[in-house]
C-alpha cells in the first residue's frame, strides 16, 4: 500500500492520483492530507506539497490541482530525460516537473476548454493542441511519465509491488456506409443513377446496376474478409454503427433494411457492437437517445458503448450527452487531421468533467490512428503508411498500454482510391497484434 500526503485533497489531485497509480500502475493507495499520520507512516509513502516532509518521495505541487475554473496557464515545455515535459518546479522536487498536474492538463483536455478556433466540423483542430505545437503528439507521455513514478518508488521501497501490465490491440471499425449501392431504397438508388449520369460516370452506373441485379459484390461489403482477420489474428474488434437520419453527412443505410439489421446482428457474433452517433445527433439529445434505441431494438440489450462520427467532440457536452443515456463507454478521443495521442495516453481514464469540477464514470478509450487521416490529412501513401503506423504501435508496446486503429468498411475495398489500403491493415494487424 501506497501512503500520499498533500496538504489539501481535491477533486482534481484525486482524480490524477487514481489515474496513475489506481488505472495506469494498478496499486492502491491512502491519501490523507493528515501531517502527523503521514509522518508516522512506515511504509511506501511520497508527498506532493510545497516542502518535503521527511525522507519520502517528495513532488513539489504547483497551483494547477487545487485550484477551480478554467483559467489560461503558463506552460513552458522543456526536454527532461528524453521527453518532454511542463509546469517546472525546483530542485528539491524528485522530478523537476509537477508530473501529476502536467498528466491531469493532458489527460482533462483542459485545452479545448480554452477559446479555440474550431475547424470547419465544429472540432478541436490537433494544430492547436499543446502536443502537437512541441511535437510529442505521438508519444503516449502520461503513460512513460507513471513509469517513471514506478521506477523511483521501486528504487526506494523495493517491497511496494506492482502488478504486470499487457500490451493490447484492439481493432475498432466504423461503419459510415454498409453498402454503397445496396439497400438504399428506390429514391436514393434513382438518386445515385442521376448523379451518375450528371457526371458521365458510366462506369460507375455499370458497377451499380450489376451490384443491384446480383452479379457483382458491393463495393463496400469488405466483412467476409473482416471477419477472416478477426480470425486469423484472434482479434479483439469493436464495431460503430451509424443509424442516424439520412442527411449531408449521414448517409447510412435506413434501420428498417432487414439486411442491415442481419449484417450488424452477424458482426455482433464476432465482435463488440457499439453506437455511432450521427452528425446530426451531436448537439441533439433526442436525436442520439432515438439513434441508442434503434440500435438497442436489433440487439436486444442495452447500448454502452459509442465514437461520434465525424469525431464530432465537444467539451464536456457531447460526454454530457452520453452519459444521460447511460453510455459507459466512448471511443471518439483521437484527432481527425493527425495521427497519435490526443490526450498524451494509451490506455482507458474517466472523464473530468472540468466545468462542473468532477470525475465521471464514463470510460474514455484513446485510439492512435485512424486510415482517413493518413490519406486525406497527411497525405500518405500505402507504401509509405506502416512508417508512421508502426513507431505508434513501438510507442504503446513501450509502455505495455492498448494500441487502437480506426478503419472503416469501405475503405478496405481495395478498390479506386482506396487501392492498397486492404494490405496496409493486414500488415497493421499483423504488426500490432505480435506481443
Amino acid at each position: 500500500m501506497l501512503f500520499i500526503y498533500t496538504h489539501k485533497i481535491t477533486h482534481r489531485n484525486k482524480y490524477i492520483f487514481n489515474l496513475i497509480f489506481k488505472d495506469t500502475l494498478g496499486i492502491d493507495f491512502n491519501l490523507t492530507s493528515e501531517l502527523e499520520q503521514f509522518k508516522t507512516y512506515e511504509g511506501a509513502k511520497l508527498s506532493y506539497t510545497n516542502n518535503p516532509v521527511s525522507d519520502e518521495l517528495f513532488f513539489t505541487s504547483r497551483n494547477l490541482l487545487f485550484e477551480t475554473g478554467i483559467t489560461d496557464q503558463n506552460i513552458s515545455v522543456f526536454d527532461y530525460n528524453s521527453s518532454k515535459v511542463f509546469f517546472a518546479t525546483g530542485k528539491s522536487s524528485t522530478l523537476p516537473f509537477d508530473i501529476f498536474a502536467a498528466s491531469f492538463y493532458l489527460v482533462s483536455r483542459y485545452e479545448e476548454y480554452l477559446p479555440h478556433i474550431r475547424d470547419e466540423h465544429d472540432r478541436f483542430d490537433a494544430k492547436d493542441s499543446l502536443a502537437f505545437a512541441n511535437g510529442f503528439l505521438q508519444k503516449p507521455l502520461v503513460n512513460t511519465w507513471a513509469i517513471w513514478i514506478k521506477d523511483l518508488l521501486q528504487k526506494k521501497y523495493p517491497h511496494l509491488v506492482f502488478p504486470v501490465k499487457n500490451y493490447q490491440f484492439i481493432s475498432t471499425i466504423d461503419i459510415d456506409n454498409a453498402y454503397a449501392y445496396r439497400e438504399k431504397g428506390f429514391t436514393r438508388s434513382v438518386g445515385g443513377y442521376m448523379k451518375s449520369i450528371s457526371k458521365f460516370d458510366f462506369k460507375e452506373i455499370s458497377e451499380r446496376t450489376r451490384v443491384l441485379l446480383g452479379f457483382d459484390k458491393d463495393p463496400y461489403d469488405t466483412y467476409e474478409f473482416q471477419l477472416e482477420i478477426i480470425k486469423k489474428y484472434k482479434l479483439q474488434s469493436i464495431y460503430f454503427f451509424l443509424l442516424g437520419d439520412y442527411g449531408v453527412n449521414d448517409k447510412n443505410l435506413p434501420i428498417e433494411s432487414k439486411k442491415f439489421q442481419s449484417l450488424i446482428k452477424m458482426l455482433g457474433d464476432y465482435a463488440q457492437i457499439g453506437i455511432h452517433p450521427s452528425y446530426g445527433s451531436n448537439k441533439s439529445k433526442g436525436q442520439l437517445k432515438k439513434e441508442v434505441d434503434r440500435l438497442s431494438k436489433v440487439l436486444h440489450r442495452d447500448v454502452t458503448q459509442s465514437r461520434q462520427h465525424f469525431l464530432k467532440l465537444t467539451l464536456p457536452e457531447t460526454y454530457r450527452n452520453l452519459i444521460y443515456l447511460d453510455i459507459t463507454d466512448d471511443y471518439t478521443m483521437g484527432f481527425a487531421s493527425q495521427v497519435g495521442f490526443r490526450a498524451s495516453i494509451c490506455t482507458a481514464f474517466n472523464f473530468y468533467d472540468l466545468d462542473m469540477e468532477l470525475e465521471t464514470k464514463l470510460k474514455i478509450h484513446p485510439f492512435a490512428m485512424m486510415e482517413g487521416t493518413l490519406k486525406y490529412s497527411m497525405k500518405v501513401s500505402p507504401d509509405e503508411a506502416m512508417n508512421k503506423i508502426q513507431p505508434l504501435i513501438d510507442e504503446v508496446k513501450k509502455v505495455d498500454g492498448v494500441f487502437m486503429s480506426l478503419w472503416h468498411n469501405d475503405t478496405l475495398n481495395d478498390k479506386k482510391i482506396w487501392t492498397g489500403w486492404k494490405a496496409v491493415y493486414e500488415k497493421m494487424v499483423q504488426y500490432a497484434a505480435a506481443k
